[in-house]
């Protein structure tokens, strides 16, 4: 089989706006995990934390992280099925981080309420029917 058959396109029709809003969510959650793990990385080799290691482990961490949902966002607006289990997977482990957030004072309040706000739309857009028709997931065929 070639790499066609084995993928089908599903380029019929255009995008629907669910789709690309919920590559765009995924896409500013990605940048903002690697802005955040450059700036740790940054943050451990030039400032002085408290654990070097601990720090450039952690910004090393955050980097690689943010793969996960930039690779969703393309595949998403690839209309590639497999990027909607990332995707929702990332959303679901923002929960707890935006609850953290929120139970914390001071500036990460606003970013816990810009967490939680982003997680949850891009969640709802993402089991959105539209947008599992457009990727090409079919649900369970009736009575099995």
């Amino acid at each position: 089989m070639s790499r066609l058959e084995q993928t089908p396109e599903r380029t019929s029709g255009p995008r629907p706006a669910r789709l690309t809003a919920a590559a765009a969510l995924c896409g500013l959650e990605a940048l903002a995990l690697i802005a955040g793990g450059a700036y740790m990385l940054v943050a451990g080799l030039t400032g002085d934390p408290d654990s070097t290691s601990q720090a450039e482990t952690g910004g090393a961490t955050l980097i690689a992280l943010g793969l996960i949902p930039l690779l969703a966002a393309r595949g998403l607006l690839l209309r590639r099925s497999w990027s909607r289990g990332p995707a929702i997977i990332t959303q679901i482990m923002a929960a707890p981080v935006a609850w953290t957030l929120l139970r914390s004072s001071g500036g990460y309040i606003p970013a816990g309420i810009a967490l939680a706000v982003i997680a949850v739309t891009a969640l709802v857009l993402l089991i959105n029917p539209a947008t599992t028709e457009a990727l090409g997931i079919r649900g369970r065929a009736a009575g099995s």
